[in-house]
């Protein structure tokens, strides 16, 4: 028996019993992909029946506002997943008719959607020979076979695409996707692997070889940047001021509290003569009361919030600045770091 069949027949006896697994609504399995990039099955398992239950066909997810769901997915982080979604199944109702596509040729077109979620679609919903390469995949093949090209440089993508077109059961390529994935996720982990009752260990490089903590190998991540911000807490215990984030920087579209980028954490009393500070709320003295700094981190970026309440009605706003109820902010989506805040001071 060789490598993908001894993993077909692991697969079968041990997988796990996963919601998506069983259909081929092609909808239904996008949906449980992109809740699950970069996320734990544990993690996304809510939001996946979430949607499903709001939204239980692409229709019903295209007439969605896009602050409803951009709310649904508060907390999962990666939120332009979330408006990805929206575009697709807008675009999805009109081009389509509201059928989701299920071939791969179509699937790559369509935002958000990359050769790995369109594979997925493909082989899962409609058979299609389409060999799946996400994390757990390439992990796998780099430990067995002792692939030392970096996974994520781009001569190592196509070497590793190359590998999983090669090993693919043409007959059952879905079955086939489904066992890579599920035994680099339950079997070959990135840590402590159950090497001790893997079927395949015999034929493992990695195995024979002391390898293991050494594959797959990953090209040095870019460097993260840090950010310092400044958030204005002003209510009157009834009423906040919010902000609606704008596309181009982080958390797009969400709504925040105003606030004042600073290049390093600076004193309060510096932070009351910087010139947008002045240019907000005057030369008046201003009351400040520090709430504290939570540090929240992002893929490629590092911030320090900081929450200060001002017991003052600013004089100028911001366009995007506006007063709403504070009731209203269990309907806001909101980053996660925001709401945490806000949820421990008005007990939301």
């Amino acid at each position: 028996m060789n490598f993908a069949q001894e993993l077909l027949q692991w697969y079968q006896q041990n997988k796990r019993d996963l919601p998506w697994r069983n259909t081929n609504d092609a909808y239904v399995i996008w949906l449980s992909e992109v809740i699950l990039q970069q996320t734990r099955v544990d993690q996304g398992m809510p939001y996946f029946y979430r949607f499903l239950e709001r939204y239980p066909n692409v229709s019903s997810f295209a007439a969605a506002d896009e602050d409803e769901i951009l709310k649904l997915w508060q907390g999962l982080g990666y939120y332009s997943r979330g408006r990805n979604m929206l575009k697709t199944a807008r675009l999805i109702q009109a081009q389509y008719h509201g059928l989701f596509p299920t071939a791969y040729s179509d699937l790559i077109k369509l935002k958000g959607i990359g050769s790995y979620t369109a594979a997925a679609i493909s082989s899962f919903a409609a058979n299609e020979i389409r060999a799946v390469v996400d994390g757990n995949v390439y992990r796998v093949l780099a430990r067995y076979f002792g692939i030392d090209e970096p996974i994520n440089s781009t001569k190592g993508k196509k070497t590793f695409q190359s590998i999983a077109d090669d090993l693919i059961n043409k007959k059952m390529p879905g079955l086939h996707n489904q066992a890579m994935m599920e035994f680099g996720a339950m079997l070959c982990k990135p840590k402590n692997p159950a090497c001790g009752i893997c079927p395949v260990r015999v034929g493992c490089y990695a195995f024979k070889h002391n390898a293991i903590n050494h594959l797959p190998v990953k090209l040095k991540k870019v460097n993260v940047r840090e950010r310092f911000l400044n958030y204005f807490l002003i209510t009157d215990g009834k009423t906040i001021l919010m902000n609606k984030r704008g596309d181009n920087d982080i958390w797009a579209n969400l709504y925040d509290l105003p606030a004042l980028e600073t290049p390093s954490l600076i004193p309060i009393n510096e932070l009351q003569s910087h010139p947008k500070f002045v240019e907000y709320f005057g030369n008046q003295k201003v009351g400040i009361t520090d709430l504290g700094v939570k540090k929240h981190l992002l893929t490629h970026q590092s911030l320090q919030v900081r929450l200060l309440k001002l017991d003052i009605l600013p004089l100028k706003l911001e366009q995007k600045w506006f007063y709403t109820e504070v009731e209203n902010l269990k309907k806001l989506a909101l980053p996660k770091i925001i709401f945490i805040f806000l949820k421990n001071i008005f007990n939301l």
